[in-house]
């Protein structure tokens, strides 16, 4: 899924497809941890919050990217497009070393000092969205 943010509302909207089992796993539990990832600069973030998924079609076509009509031909009208709606609670961010052996090498001081290794920043931040 692709996140598409409106950050004016404070929200995450994703294209997803009624095929995909999406709404009954969120109409299960609302409740949903996001998880976004840039392998290449070793940031990590992650955002706990309430999901739901709506049969939109003015939502879906408000937010369609080029790249959805691969997936569906019908475009946002598709009988089989939902949107998920995010709203996000906590997010944790974690700014990790600038490369593998730095990781490494923070392992092996601390084993030889007994200190925890230095492996980035982490923060964490509740979103207050009233």
């Amino acid at each position: 899924l692709e996140a598409r943010p409106d950050r004016g509302a404070g929200l995450i909207w994703f294209v997803t497809d009624v095929r995909g089992s999406k709404d009954n796993e969120i109409a299960a539990t609302a409740e949903v941890c996001l998880v976004f990832i840039d392998p290449k600069e070793r940031v990590y973030l992650s955002v706990s919050g309430a999901a739901e998924v709506r049969h939109d079609p003015r939502k879906a076509a408000e937010i369609w990217a080029r790249t959805d009509d691969v997936w569906w031909p019908g475009g946002p009208r598709d009988p089989n497009v939902r949107v998920i709606r995010f709203i996000p609670q906590l997010a944790e961010y974690w700014d990790g070393p600038a490369s593998g052996k730095v990781a490494a090498c923070e392992f092996a001081k601390a084993r030889a000092t007994g200190r925890k290794p230095n492996l980035g920043e982490n923060r964490k931040v509740t979103v207050n969205l009233s």
